[in-house]
């Protein structure tokens, strides 16, 4: 991560007295809704999230700004027992952003009981030889009642003993129902360090715009794909540019686009039945990427195979991993 002094538009002159600023990340099992809380907080979406194990590949970070501080969240992948080069990359990454960050939330729903996923994950965080601070975040908190609640919160109380760690604060939150958002983020910030703004007012993140469209074309791909075919998945956002000749009252980008995929098997069931599936997803992405950009999209989204590409070092490095 770089030093503050290193980041774009810092904003040292505008910090009032107090001010704080610094990092944060969520942490937890797949589902957990790590990546549905990031986008809450920050009010955008900015990290795609899905039901499917491994989903994210990417560190986003996505910016929160209050008048008394300022934010920065880091949508990490999660991390497990990888299976290929990229899996062990992906792990690399995670235990990287863990030494860096100030704080790290423990993404816990309150709908599972506490697994040895958690404990594995939690034990490991535990072991870092730099420890940031915790704070265990009972998410999914409109899906369960009070006494169910209460159990789980003991539950966690009881990690602190069992693990050797400490929470600094445990929060019942509910990204959904937006409940207690507000008490998790005045939570996050009280933990951070007094220093200036990181970014300018208003960046809601420092990620590309082409790494923001590959990602939400990919979690579009994601959704009822067969099991073993999401990790399988990847985007390459070719060109993007705003179309040449038109008015400035009425812009048109053009994106073209790759989903990559490593089998002709796993390129048939994207195509889908006389290229169905991949209209539908063209359809479904283009208008997300509308939303995020606030612009007319032209996508030309192709499907292409990489033979094993998780397992290549020089496809992997191609394609940013």
């Amino acid at each position: 991560m770089p030093a503050p002094e290193d980041l774009p538009g810092q904003m040292a002159s505008t910090a009032p007295e107090g001010f704080r600023s610094g990092f944060a990340c969520f942490v937890g099992r797949p589902n957990a809704g790590k990546s549905t809380l990031t986008n809450a907080l920050v009010g955008s979406k900015i990290a795609i999230a899905s039901s499917k194990p491994q989903t994210t590949r990417h560190a986003i970070r996505g910016i929160v700004h209050r008048a008394d501080a300022q934010l920065v969240l880091i949508d990490t992948p999660g991390l497990h027992k990888p299976r290929t080069l990229l899996g062990e990359r992906l792990n690399d990454l995670v235990r990287g952003t863990w030494t860096e960050v100030d704080v790290i939330g423990v993404c816990l729903p309150a709908n599972q009981k506490i697994g040895p996923g958690d404990t594995y994950l939690v034990g490991e965080i535990a072991n870092l030889p730099r420890k940031p601070m915790l704070v265990a975040v009972a998410t999914k908190s409109d899906l369960v009642g009070p006494q169910r609640m209460a159990e789980h919160l003991m539950a966690i109380s009881a990690l602190e003993e069992k693990l050797g760690i400490r929470w600094e604060h445990i929060v019942p939150v509910s990204a959904v129902g937006d409940d207690q958002l507000d008490v998790l983020a005045d939570t996050l910030v009280s933990l951070l360090p007094e220093g200036p703004p990181l970014y300018p007012e208003g960046e809601i993140t420092d990620e590309p715009e082409e790494t923001l469209v590959a990602e939400l074309i990919r979690e579009v791909a994601l959704e009822g794909v067969r099991d073993e075919l999401p990790h399988s998945i990847t985007v390459v956002v070719e060109e993007m540019n705003l179309r040449e000749g038109r008015p400035a009252e009425k812009p048109l980008l053009d994106v073209f686009a790759s989903m990559v995929v490593e089998r002709d098997s796993q390129k048939g069931i994207i195509i889908g039945h006389k290229g169905e599936r991949l209209r539908d997803i063209g359809a479904a992405a283009r208008h997300q990427i509308e939303a995020l950009l606030g612009t007319p999209v032209y996508l030309d989204l192709r499907v292409k195979v990489l033979k094993e590409w998780q397992r290549d070092a020089k496809h992997l490095n191609r394609l940013g991993f």
